[in-house]
């Protein structure tokens, strides 16, 4: 059965990555072409290993970069190009980008603080502002109000640290909360365009597999994130969710 659709995912790491791509080229689940983005060549031929154990046939394409403008950009390019993408509308797409600081606020330095500002809240901006475009090209420009369908669906995987932060954690915590707040003004501006906008706070160890610890609450399944990713995008005009928390059931908070 060939892929219904595209969905890009920068931030395809062994763990919450795996599980996202897997259930979104899945045939019997989200059955999309999936763009992987990473800086690392490894992880992402990893990722692919690992969802085609069980997707042998699922089509999934690897773009190392990174979140410089100049990078995403051409990524996005090289993905509509690409042969395995032909003819294929982008429906998804997922910022899970890991990106930690943790240091003592008067060792903290200008550079260092704005250059993890620039990392993380520049990469997400870039890569909604590409999605958008690519959303708005594939589908049309039509609002919901005049009859257009859902156009597609940007998800950011946020942190606890995008609510509140603990002490050493200056940049990390300005980044989280800036991304908190540029998903909620685009999902402000374009709802009614027919673009679903998501915030996820992940609260807790994601691993990918489905051991005691997940059994237990201890841990989530990297295969429920993206079950649940997927049950966010399938979500009707009706009821759209903004922002979700999601954690084991034995994690604190």
């Amino acid at each position: 059965m060939p892929p219904s659709g595209l969905a890009i995912l920068i931030g395809a790491g062994p763990n919450t990555g795996t599980g996202i791509a897997r259930i979104l080229s899945h045939p019997s689940h989200g059955n999309l072409a999936v763009a992987l983005l990473a800086r690392r060549p490894e992880s992402l031929n990893d990722v692919v290993s690992s969802v085609r154990k069980t997707s042998p046939d699922a089509v999934l394409e690897t773009f190392p970069t990174d979140t410089s403008p100049d990078a995403l950009k051409k990524t996005f390019q090289d993905i509509k190009a690409h042969n395995s993408f032909r003819d294929l509308k982008l429906t998804m797409a997922i910022y899970s980008i890991k990106h930690s600081s943790k240091k003592p606020f008067l060792e903290e330095t200008y550079e260092d603080f704005t250059g993890s500002l620039e990392t993380y809240v520049g990469g997400a901006f870039t890569f909604a502002q590409e999605s958008l475009k690519r959303f708005f090209e594939d589908h049309g420009e039509t609002p919901l109000a005049e009859g257009a369908p859902k156009k597609g669906t940007i998800i950011f995987t946020g942190t606890l640290g995008a609510l509140r932060c603990s002490a050493q954690f200056a940049a990390y915590g300005a980044g989280r909360s800036s991304v908190r707040q540029l998903a909620q003004t685009l999902a402000r501006e374009m709802s009614d365009k027919g673009v679903h906008v998501v915030h996820t706070i992940a609260n807790g160890g994601i691993a990918d597999d489905d051991g005691e610890d997940q059994k237990r609450g201890k841990k989530m399944s990297a295969d429920a994130v993206g079950e649940t990713y997927l049950w966010l995008h399938q979500q009707k005009p009706c009821l759209w969710t903004h922002e979700l928390d999601m954690r084991p059931a034995c994690e604190k908070f």
